[in-house]
């Protein structure tokens, strides 16, 4: 009798424990922070950046402003285009991506937008869609 109600017991518990579910998908958070910059952006520090403005010589940019979690980083930047051309110029970065100017041999002022994609290097795009390579200097 008791090895009946041992393997019912077994039984009952095989059947009874189910699969655990994957978590549900954290919630999407809105943000109202300005996520994209413009190679304007570079030019002028607003009096809210002023605030935070720092230099730390320590690191390659050349200043940050913000608060943790939303830094704007200021850096110089030197690189080639596609046809080996030397660049040279300016980048705001916040996050990942950023804007900024490039200066050539034969355009004076060139906007991009760029992306990091290893430490201390960066892609970038400008508005013809010409790809340059740059590190930060």
């Amino acid at each position: 009798m008791q090895k009946n109600y041992s393997l019912l017991f077994l039984l009952l518990f095989i059947f009874s424990c189910k699969k655990a579910d994957a978590p549900p998908p954290l919630p999407q958070v809105n943000s109202f922070y300005k996520s994209s910059l413009t190679a304007d952006d570079r030019k002028t520090i607003t009096a809210e950046e002023a605030k935070t403005y720092h230099v730390n010589t320590a690191f390659k940019y050349e200043y940050r402003t913000g608060h943790p979690g939303h830094y704007k980083y200021n850096y110089h930047v030197k690189g080639v285009n596609i046809n080996g051309d030397s660049v040279f110029g300016n980048i705001n970065t916040e996050g990942k991506y950023g804007a900024g100017i490039l200066i050539t041999d034969s355009i004076p002022e060139l906007e991009i937008s760029t992306e990091w994609i290893s430490h201390g290097k960066l892609k970038a795009l400008d508005k013809k869609g010409n790809e340059y390579n740059l590190i930060v200097k």
